[in-house]
């Protein structure tokens, strides 16, 4: 995932943080820090304790805010756990996980589940973040009644009996939210699951995801009529996941074995790597092409884009030639490829065209243009 750095490993998968995880630290130490004493009364009542916790270590100077940080920290170390439940799963059975990244609105596993999830795969692996969840707020709930119950000193009884309860609580929560029947948490994953067994994938993934799109509207009324940005920005986020998910399925279904030949265009426009930058603007021009295979003695050794001519000068383009800007690793697929790796490998790389390389000569190219042309022609005629 852009924007991310790495931080570790494990279990063999990159883990890494995005920028936003980053910005939400200090914001959540400081809600949890200043509302410290409405949560106490909070868990107090949650937890139907006989009697008020002692609370003279809790509120004590900067110390609220200190447990605002080790709430948030390990809130966050569950949602790693989280997602690791899912990735370990998914690893058993074969998928390719390629990173967990935590961000503002808590992690994201990057899982290669192929063209079509397995629904027997499928299940197991959606239900195992939620249940993860489910366990570590059980633990800690069970702690924080140990501290309560068990510790003989009243203020440090009281401050473990805070940050495990708090974590009980807000893990429990986190159990719930995710069981909610939508994409893109994980119940509408199961609910997709269930449903694939007596439908066609495509459609099961359909309605769960009109079901978030629901869930949405309802989450977006909601945070508006309470004021709330948190639930305005979960509401954003479960529609645009919903609608990327139900797109990705329509364009997999639409893909189903399709090779790349049948959309990439041939025969090749290419460039020599001595030809001179000027003349292949003017190509772009004239062809509306943003991008050239580079041959030399029939072989493709490089492309050369519109993004790769940006980042010189116009003065510095009119002395330097192709071999001077060109990009030297070029991704290539062969004709028989199917084409839904086509459009995945642009959309993972960033790229807008991937050369069709067959006995080590260009007998193609494909682009991202030439992939919507082909759904878009072959979902008019699957209509008819």
């Amino acid at each position: 995932m852009a924007d991310s750095v790495q931080i570790g490993t494990l279990f063999g998968i990159p883990i890494r943080l995005h920028f936003t995880f980053l910005l939400v630290i200090p914001l959540f130490t400081f809600i949890v820090g200043y509302q410290i004493e409405y949560t106490i009364l909070f868990l107090e009542g949650v937890f139907n304790l006989a009697q008020p916790i002692d609370t003279s270590l809790i509120t004590r100077g900067f110390v609220p805010y200190s447990l605002g940080l080790i709430v948030t920290l390990s809130l966050f170390a569950g949602v790693l756990l989280h997602e690791l439940s899912h990735s370990i799963v998914a690893k058993k059975n074969g998928m390719k996980v390629k990173s967990i990244t935590l961000l503002i609105l808590g992690g994201i596993a990057a899982i290669d589940e192929g063209k079509s999830p397995d629904p027997k795969v499928e299940l197991p692996m959606a239900i195992a973040g939620p249940v993860a969840s489910l366990i570590i707020g059980l633990i800690s709930g069970f702690l924080a009644y140990a501290s309560y119950n068990y510790i003989s000193a009243p203020a440090f009884a009281g401050l473990l009996f805070y940050v495990f309860g708090y974590l009980s609580f807000l893990n429990i929560i986190l159990f719930l939210f995710n069981l909610i029947p939508a994409f893109p948490m994980d119940g509408g994953r199961v609910l997709r699951a269930i449903l694939a067994r007596k439908m066609p994938m495509y459609k099961a993934t359909k309605i769960a995801a009109d079901i978030g799109r629901a869930f949405a509207v309802i989450f977006g009324i909601a945070g508006i009529l309470l004021f709330s940005p948190i639930l305005v920005i979960i509401a954003i986020f479960i529609y645009l996941g919903a609608g990327q998910e139900a797109e990705m399925m329509k364009f997999n279904e639409l893909l189903r074995d399709v090779d790349v030949k049948r959309a990439m265009t041939s025969p090749v426009l290419s460039v020599d790597p001595d030809m001179p930058v000027d003349q292949v603007v003017n190509m772009m021009y004239s062809t509306h092409h943003l991008g050239f295979p580079v041959i030399s003695r029939d072989e493709i050794i490089g492309m050369v884009t519109l993004s790769d001519l940006s980042r010189v000068s116009s003065i510095d383009r009119e002395a330097m030639i192709v071999k001077d800007v060109m990009s030297t690793s070029v991704i290539v697929l062969p004709p028989e490829a199917p084409l839904s790796d086509a459009m995945k490998i642009m959309s993972v790389n960033s790229i807008g065209r991937i050369p069709v390389v067959e006995n080590n000569r260009v007998v193609g190219i494909v682009t991202r243009t030439d992939i919507l042309k082909f759904i878009e022609i072959k979902e008019i005629y699957s209509k008819k």
